[in-house]
């Protein structure tokens, strides 16, 4: 048995489902290169959007989130708003009514 090149071993030795799972990872990784590029634009780093997304119960997979992103940029726009704003919440809800109970020490520096 004779082969031409390294490539063309590696490839005889692997199954075709390790090959089919890789090619659905490339995809998988380049949604979500898009979908990080596009909420960078919006002031959102790609966890805090897809977490606030979630959090909002809007269930887009990151297929249809790229695609939005690509062909839909004002659709993106109000979902990356959305998430922004149920982050800020988010933020309030952690900072409460400002005061701490008693005996309770806080991390948040409150600046009057």
């Amino acid at each position: 048995m004779v082969f031409l090149s390294a490539p063309c071993w590696l490839r005889s030795r692997l199954t075709d489902r390790f090959w089919r799972v890789q090619a659905v990872l490339k995809h998988a990784r380049l949604w979500i290169t898009r979908i990080e590029a596009a909420s960078l634009e919006h002031g959102l780093k790609y966890p805090a959007f897809i977490g606030n997304l979630l959090k909002c119960q809007v269930e887009l997979n990151r297929k249809m989130l790229a695609d939005l992103a690509i062909y839909e940029p004002k659709t993106f726009k109000s979902l990356a708003a959305l998430a922004q704003r149920r982050r800020q919440e988010g933020f309030l809800d952690a900072l409460g009514d400002g005061k701490e109970p008693e005996g309770i020490f806080s991390r948040i520096v409150h600046h009057y």
